[in-house]
């Protein structure tokens, strides 16, 4: 009888020092030091981007051509697919890809700092640097045919990165990597993020939380 409940004990202590273990094991992997915000700064929306090097991705890009609607208020980054077109000048128009800090190689006035701007602050700066020095009259329209990819990692089926769409937000981001693993969290999310500086930060976030071009999307590990 002794026997038994000493097994009994020894079996609750065993299962106890298992769990324990692994919360230790998932917390570590949260041990992340990348500054927590619980909002996104107020001015968060005109946020350029700054490429992210592939050991902070960790990821490999997936490419589209397919032109992106609703780019009036969208802020150009690095990787953005672009279409110049220079009226009149057909050997400057054409698919540009903005370099791995967001600036544009161009045709007679090199490199343009495009990280940051609108595609009506593109064309403008174009059109300055063009005039008069080289053309007159000068008229650019700037489309973006392929915005820089989100991420998603952690426990979701695909991870990996993808091609951003309008009006994405989390719980879309997880429908789109194949859904949950049976130990992800589903209530809580992080989302990684670079300011104008290239600084780091991670946003709690929620299912609906907007995704933003360039975005790490981090479902994490349930406790149990």
């Amino acid at each position: 009888m002794k026997s038994d409940t000493a097994s009994g004990i020894q079996g609750i202590a065993c299962r106890f020092f298992a769990a324990l273990v692994m919360l230790m094991v998932v917390a570590c992997g949260e041990s992340d030091p990348t500054p927590i915000l619980d909002q996104p700064p107020t001015n968060d929306q005109a946020l350029p981007f700054v490429s992210l090097t592939a050991n902070q991705a960790g990821l490999v890009g997936r490419s589209s051509t397919t032109l992106v609607a609703g780019n009036s208020g969208y802020r150009l980054g690095a990787h953005d697919r672009l279409r110049i077109i220079v009226f009149g000048q057909d050997k400057m128009s054409g698919e540009y890809v903005l370099a791995g800090d967001g600036s544009l190689a161009f045709p007679l006035i090199g490199q343009v700092e495009a990280n940051g701007m609108t595609i009506k602050e593109l064309e403008k700066a174009i059109a300055g640097k063009l005039e008069p020095d080289y053309l007159s009259n000068t008229s650019v329209s700037v489309e973006v045919l392929t915005r820089r990819p989100f991420y998603v990692v952690g426990e979701v089926q695909k991870p990996g990165s993808y091609a951003h769409i309008s009006r994405l937000n989390v719980i879309n981001a997880v429908a789109t990597v194949g859904g949950y693993t049976y130990r992800a969290r589903t209530t809580a999310f992080f989302i990684k993020r670079t300011d104008e500086q290239g600084k780091l930060y991670r946003i709690r976030a929620t299912a609906e939380t907007a995704v933003q071009p360039g975005d790490v999307v981090e479902v994490l590990q349930r406790y149990f």
